[in-house]
């Protein structure tokens, strides 16, 4: 892989803008599939919406507001969620949208030009790939992928087919976010060798690991799609607790974690995976929240964890990831904070980011951001033909999620591994990289133990230290972390390898 300066990193992001069918019974618009003009007065872009939750909703909002599309579709294995989603597009717009179960069905219809993907995790790569294979573009919401190897598999597709493929990393459209870019890749806030992202995200409990029923009318074959068919359900709650089981999410680290580590490798000028990585923490607390110390929690996902990045360069990434009560950090809880020779730069918001002198005092501050900007840029893309031009590509979405990927499989290889603070500081210590990693560990101690974990009685497991090969994408010298790269696939929902999208 070609290397990058932080010089051609700028000019490549372009961060200086920061200044008769299954649909058959839907009145179809004059369809767009000629590219790189503009759109006449009656036509629009055909939009299929996969995956009909709280964010598929956000989904449709955002067609809706644009006169260039139109949700001809709504597909989940769910008939009463796609209904809700029909509803209320109904109820704005007079016409009724496609309830369909089975996304392949919408890929076989000429009038969809646009697949936007809001399903599980599980689900989110193989959409992609689907929709590309399909001759459709595709919008697919964060992690881009369940594991590393789907990720490739996008990448792979999105170049074969010349297609645009927009990850759901919104915060790279905002302009708040892209001036910040700008502002670091100019070098402005001075050297920048270590950035911080940060989820202190209050996560509940999600109920008694158990025995439950598949909620009425859900086609569980097709919702576990490229995931094994398990039964019964562990969890109470069906739809969204799956983010804390890893045969389905990743952990709130894969979760709200790739928008934070996309803007943190982008403020560091990275554009390729890091070499190094270990990740500790655990699932801990709920048994104190519950009041229950026999409480085993349905998720298996840490709810506490903190990774290390080195990069072959010699900058660090550090990701803390706190699901229990907790103060933020240097006025952030859902941000990044970078570390430069000049001062800091700290993301408040999605759209709100202050930079520092280094005696802590504000010298600049960008603002803006909606979720529009980042539709808005991926259907110029569609009608242009200019993947090149996507504010959150593929491989951009591939990096980003990876990075919760390596984490994850660090965490998991030593989840057995439980070890005392001693040990763990003696441990962590040892690990090279820019931040003081025996003050994180303190400060993620101390946020625990103030929670009511007994650290003796549940300590924290301490992953292993990996090497990992940025160039091809494997782990060096570990045969057990390359196996958890990939997942076994259930036949018709196997996500291909890259080269045989």
């Amino acid at each position: 892989m070609k290397r990058v300066t932080r010089r051609e990193f700028l000019g490549d992001t372009a961060i200086a803008a920061a200044a008769a069918s299954v649909l058959g019974s839907v009145s179809a618009p004059k369809r767009v599939r000629a590219q790189g003009r503009q759109l006449g007065p009656n036509e629009t872009l055909g939009v299929m919406i996969v995956g009909c939750g709280s964010r598929g909703g956000n989904h449709a909002s955002e067609y809706l507001a644009d006169s260039r599309t139109r949700v001809l579709c709504v597909c989940d294995p769910d008939p009463a969620a796609s209904a809700h989603i029909a509803d209320s597009i109904e109820d704005q717009t007079g016409v009724r949208p496609a309830e369909i179960r089975d996304m392949r069905e919408g890929l076989d219809d000429k009038n969809i030009d646009i697949v936007s993907c809001a399903a599980a995790n599980h689900w989110h790569a193989l959409c992609g790939v689907w929709a590309m294979q399909a001759g459709k573009d595709a919008y697919i919401e964060k992690p881009i992928c369940h594991n590393i190897h789907e990720g490739q598999a996008l990448v792979a597709a999105a170049e074969k087919y010349g297609r645009c493929c927009q990850v759901g990393s919104q915060c790279r459209s905002n302009p708040a976010i892209r001036e910040a870019f700008a502002y670091a890749a100019e070098g402005k806030l001075g050297e920048i060798n270590l950035v911080r992202g940060l989820c202190y995200n209050r996560r509940r409990a999600i109920g008694p690991r158990g025995a439950y029923p598949i909620p009425d009318g859900v086609d569980y074959h097709l919702w576990s799609g490229p995931a094994p068919i398990v039964g019964p359900v562990t969890r109470p709650r069906f739809h969204y607790c799956w983010h804390w089981q890893r045969l389905y999410g990743n952990g709130d680290i894969g979760n709200q974690g790739p928008h934070q580590t996309d803007i943190a490798r982008t403020f560091l000028g990275e554009t390729e995976f890091p070499s190094s990585v270990i990740a500790y923490g655990g699932r801990l607390g709920y048994e104190i929240e519950e009041n229950d110390p026999a409480y085993v929690d349905a998720g298996d996902t840490a709810n506490t964890e903190i990774a290390i990045y080195n990069y072959r360069d010699g900058r660090t990434l550090v990701f803390e990831t706190r699901g229990l009560e907790t103060d933020p950090l240097m006025e952030a809880s859902v941000g990044v904070i970078a570390y430069g020779s000049e001062g800091y730069m700290v993301q408040l918001r999605y759209g709100l980011v202050v930079v520092l002198d280094r005696d802590g005092n504000e010298t600049a501050r960008f603002e803006g951001g909606a979720d529009s900007y980042h539709f808005g840029n991926f259907i110029d893309c569609v009608i242009a033909g200019t993947p090149e031009k996507l504010n959150a590509d593929a491989r951009v979405g591939h990096l980003a999620a990876g990075l919760s990927h390596l984490a994850n499989i660090s965490y998991y290889l030593g989840e057995e591994n439980r070890v005392s603070p001693a040990e763990a500081e003696r441990i962590i210590s040892e690990v090279p990289g820019r931040d003081d990693n025996a003050a994180t560990l303190r400060r993620t101690l101390d946020h625990l133990t103030a929670n009511g974990v007994d650290l003796e009685k549940t300590p924290i497991s301490m992953g292993e230290a990996l090497t990992f090969d940025p160039d091809k994408e494997v782990f060096v010298g570990s045969d057990a972390a390359n196996a958890m790269l990939t997942r076994e696939y259930r036949g018709e929902f196997a996500v291909p390898n890259p080269e045989d999208v």
